[in-house]
Formats: structure tokens, sequence, C-alpha cells
């Protein structure tokens, strides 16, 4: 509606010229009410009254209620309309008899589809069985200038309902439902965490480095102190400062920001809740994220979902499989056997993967790039993926029977990674050692690479307990849980390149 066509464009100026008339011969100016006390939302009447009969009033209870009116149908001296607010939507029935003739008129002459009022009236069934409010008295509380989207038919062009998620949000209720259960399920995740003692805090999405996870960051420039500094990719290492500072278990549930692709599932912007708990592991964590992942499908809905076209049951315990035996169940290739880096590639040449290898990849590598070709997609039922190399896993704890690969897991559900946990990396010299080979890395042209942050060694140095770390991103676990396609359909305002 940005761009309206030439009939959007000629009701803009119809209303324009109402409103100035509105306040010339009326002297009313809609936009000067300040406040209309609403007692009754429309979700509330239909539940009180739903046991009224066909042509049936109750006189005996007045309802004072408001919201957009969405439909008039004018009938001589008779009027339906049909009125939205955030949760329901009901049948008006202003009668001339009822209200007097002038409040009748004003009605027909000033008041228009997209228009806000406020209503008073009696709960009654009509003859046809539509429960309704006979009006008594009502007052237009705002004016819409702009048309309903698509006539109120409902608005189903992608593009306008991500660039203008209010026309999208008036038009389709089911959307609004959408961003309803989006707060359920981060209220569940506050719940769960608070009921195992865990303290939500909050640290810097601004900073001199971006840490904590492998990914390009956003750059910025701070005139002030005359630094460039970066929009955070992960929280990770302030919230395992705050451990070391002997905060116990804390979480927070904030924005990062990535500057990579957009796709279905990936928004530069998006949120994630990350959590670390002292004195556990990354097996506490597993058991972690089903608890909140299943406290956060009853808050929604039933344990068993579908999510386009593929049925799941998150009652059941979510499997656990190594990420050796997971690539070698999909390609047949058990990399325990494989003793070189120049045998890796050649394995993964023969498996087609040619056009990704660059010709200097570890085998460690090559593994971890022989799951996400051969793996990741098949992957439906939720599964912990553990085992992942120490190259790949910057800040996390090896594995002390076999150090090239660390107590790490990644959760897939339907092909897509939902969460990232470790038993943390504590050792202050190996961790060192891993910063300076990603160093290495980002000098060799790898701009994913992690940064050397000379601060959180020093934290660690002064001791960072065994901890377990994770984080579950929550836009994509909404997109199960409501059955969502994108995740710009539970983003309220998705990145979106410029119109023209």
């Amino acid at each position: 509606m940005g761009q309206l066509d030439a009939a959007d464009n000629e009701i803009v100026r119809q209303r324009v010229e109402k409103l100035l008339r509105l306040r010339d011969e009326e002297g009313y100016d809609p936009y000067v009410v300040e406040k209309w006390e609403r007692r009754d939302s429309l979700k509330t009447i239909v539940e009180r009254f739903s046991h009224l009969e066909a042509d049936q009033v109750d006189h005996a209870v007045t309802l004072r209620t408001a919201g957009r009116l969405m439909t008039l149908r004018r009938q001589g001296k008779a009027t339906f309309a049909d009125l939205a607010d955030e949760e329901g939507r009901m049948q008006l029935y202003f009668q001339v008899n009822e209200l007097g003739e002038a409040p009748y008129e004003f009605l027909k002459k000033w008041v228009d589809t997209g228009d806000w009022i406020g209503v008073v009236g009696h709960p009654c069934r009509t003859r046809r069985g539509e429960l309704t409010i006979l009006v008594k008295e009502y007052k237009l509380l705002s004016k819409a200038m702009r048309p309903l989207p698509e006539k109120w038919h409902g608005l189903t062009d992608t593009e306008v309902r991500y660039r203008q998620r209010y026309t999208d949000l008036i038009a389709n209720p089911e959307v609004r439902e959408v961003f309803r259960k989006r707060a359920r399920i981060i209220a569940s995740f506050r719940r769960t965490l608070e009921d195992h003692g865990t303290l939500e805090v909050e640290t810097p999405t601004l900073s001199v480095l971006a840490g904590g996870a492998n990914a390009r960051p956003f750059k910025t420039f701070h005139n002030a102190l005359g630094l460039p500094m970066f929009m955070r990719i992960a929280p990770e290492l302030y919230l395992k400062r705050l451990v070391v500072g002997m905060m116990g278990r804390v979480y927070e549930i904030g924005k990062n920001f990535r500057n990579e692709g957009i796709d279905t599932m990936h928004n530069p912007e998006f949120t994630m809740m990350e959590v670390y708990w002292a004195y556990a592991d990354y097996e506490d964590m597993m058991n972690l994220a089903e608890e909140l992942i299943r406290n956060a499908a009853r808050a929604v809905g039933p344990l068993r979902i579908e999510w386009q076209g593929v049925s799941l049951d998150l009652e059941k315990p979510f499997r656990r499989v190594t990420m050796l035996d997971m690539v070698k169940e999909h390609s047949g290739v058990d990399f325990r056997e494989v003793r070189t880096d120049e045998e890796a590639r050649r394995i993964a040449a023969e498996k087609g993967l040619s056009g990704e290898l660059k010709g200097s990849e570890s085998r460690f590598a090559v593994l971890n790039l022989m799951f996400e070709a051969f793996c990741e997609e098949k992957i439906t039922d939720p599964t912990f993926v553990m085992g992942h190399p120490t190259e790949i896993s910057p800040l996390s704890k090896r594995d002390p029977e076999n150090p090239d690969y660390t107590h790490r897991f990644e959760l897939f559900m339907c092909g897509k990674e939902l969460a990232n946990a470790f038993s943390e990396l504590n050792d202050p010299l190996d961790q060192r050692e891993r910063f300076e080979d990603q160093v290495r890395k980002k000098e060799a042209g790898d701009d994913e690479a992690h940064v050397f942050d000379e601060d959180f060694i020093n934290a660690i140095e002064s001791g960072l307990p065994p901890t377990g770390g994770m984080g579950i991103g929550i836009d994509r676990l909404v997109m199960f849980l409501t059955g969502s396609r994108s995740i710009r359909d539970v983003i309220l305002f998705p990145a979106m390149k410029p119109k023209g």
C-alpha cells in the first residue's frame, strides 16, 4: 500500500476531503479523542454470550467495547458492520430507532471501513443466528485515510505483507496469532529457565570485538570514542565472563546480527536464547534443550506437530548420534579409518564434492563438509549431532578420550539447525592456541573465523568452572511450532531491500 494504485489514491483523496469537511461542518476531530474505556473484548463477549438463542436480546447487559470496522453494509434505516479487535471479530447492528436520527445520519455520512470506533450496546443473536451487538451508542475514535488491504478480503502478496506488516496484521488474523504464539514461546523459555534458578541478564549488542561465533559481523563507527565497533554475532563470551564472575546460571534472550545471506532460514537480525550453567556439561544442555522445546510446544499446542508436511512427535526422546556415525550412515564413509587430509579430500571429490574443496582442507574440515552435504537435509526428527571436530569448535572442550573431537552438539530438526551447545572450554592455554589458529584462518581469507579476544582469555585465566552452554534459535523454533514456512513469517519486521 506504499505504492497505491489509482483507485486507492482516489479513496485516500476522498477520505482526506471527508475529514476536512467533518471538522468544518460538524466541529468533530476524531484524532483529539483521548480515551475510550473498553471494558469488554470481542473474544470475551463471544465466550460469555454464546448461549443466546436466535432473535434474543439480553437487555440486562450493557457492553462497552471498541475496534476497527472491517465492513459496513447499509440497508436504509439499519446498518450491519463487522468489528474486529486484537483477538476477535463480531457483528454490529446499528438501527435508527435505537440510535436516534442524528447519530445514525452521522454514521452514514462520516464513518467508513477501517475506522476505529467505540461501541456501547446489548448482546443479541439475529434471526439468522449470528451473535451481534445491538448498538445503543458509538463514538468515532480514529479515522483511516487509507483503504483496508485488498478491501478487507485478505492480503496475500508476500512482498507487501513483509514490507508493511501493519497491513498484514489488519488483513490476516492468523498472522496476529503467530506472533501471540511467539510471545508465549519466549515466556515459556523464561519460566523454564527461571525454574532452574537461571538469572536473566543483558550483555552488550555493540562491542569493539564481534566474538562468540564464526560469522561475518556488521561494522560501524563510534564517533565519540573514535573507534570501529561491531554489532554482536553472539553474546557467548560476555555470558561466560559472568560465570567467571560467580553469577552461577545465566541466560539472555536477545538480538544477534550477522552480515550474511537472506533466505527462508536466515535473517541478518535474529533472536537467540543463550544459557550457561556452572558445574554442567553438554549432556545437561541436551536435557535442558528437550525440556525447553517441549514446554514451548505445550504453551502453544500439542507435542505432535506438523511442519511443511512433516509430522514430528516432540514427546519422544530426541535421537543422540555422533557426526562420525551420521556421515558413515548417509555416505558410507567411516572417517575413523581416514588417516590423512589428502585421503579425505580424495574421498570427498569421489563423492561429488570437488567443487566445494579449496585443496587445503584438513580431514576434520572435510568430515564437516561431508556432514553438511549428505546428512543435514536427511535429519527429520529432532536429533542431537555430537562430537564435532576440535578444529571447527574453537570454544568447546575436547573429548579427553579423543582430543581431535569435542563435547559439542548441534540440534537438527527437519534438516535445519536449531541449537548449538558445548561443554565450554575452560583451559586458558588451550583457548589461546585455538584463538591463534582462528587468527591464522582469518589472515588466510576466512571472513568468518573467530577473532582473538585477549580480555576473554584474561577472564578464563581467572578461573571458569566446568560449564555447559547452549544457544537456541528462537525464530526457527517459532517457525516449527507455528507451521510457518519462512523466517520472515515469524519476524515482525524482517530485513527487506528498499523498493526502487
